[in-house]
């Protein structure tokens, strides 16, 4: 599995988020309050949606399953005007990413292991603080194992 490294510009983000666990992965709800509401953002960059994960900076060190995270169900933004009641906004700052492209059910964390226990240790670069990301374009699926998505991992 190979990733491509790129440097992104600061993003802009709207959308919906909640407090998560890995013990508790309730990510459904999260999504079911968005998808209907994501139309009314008017000021998208592109058709596809954004799952973005903002971890503690010592999340992966002392990893817990019951540790909360922040997780978000967006779409990248021009600007903050005009944002819906109810969705919050979020800027992500630039830096660099490693990118891999996943096809799969997203149920399957074996990806995120090897990323986090196999290609980062091996690859030179550490782990950044700034927030994870799929980008879920054309070609995702929800609950399809044929679907393909990016995952961007923040790397320094």
């Amino acid at each position: 599995m190979n990733a491509t490294i790129q440097r992104i510009h600061e993003k802009k983000f709207a959308g919906k988020c909640m407090m998560i666990s890995f013990a508790n992965y309730n990510i459904g709800t999260l999504w079911q309050s968005f998808i209907p509401q994501r139309k009314l953002i008017t000021n998208t960059c592109s058709d596809g949606m954004y799952s973005l994960a903002i971890y503690p900076p010592d999340f992966f060190t002392h990893f817990s399953p019951s540790a909360l995270f922040e997780r978000w169900a967006a779409v990248e933004v021009n600007n903050f005007d005009n944002i819906p009641a109810g969705m919050k906004t979020m800027i992500v700052p630039g830096g660099l990413y490693a990118v891999f492209h996943y096809k799969g059910l997203h149920t399957d964390n074996s990806f995120f292991q090897y990323i986090l226990q196999t290609w980062l240790p091996a690859s030179g670069y550490q782990l950044d603080n700034r927030p994870h990301f799929e980008w879920l374009g054309e070609k995702y699926r929800n609950n399809d194992p044929e679907s393909e998505e990016e995952i961007w991992i923040p790397i320094q």
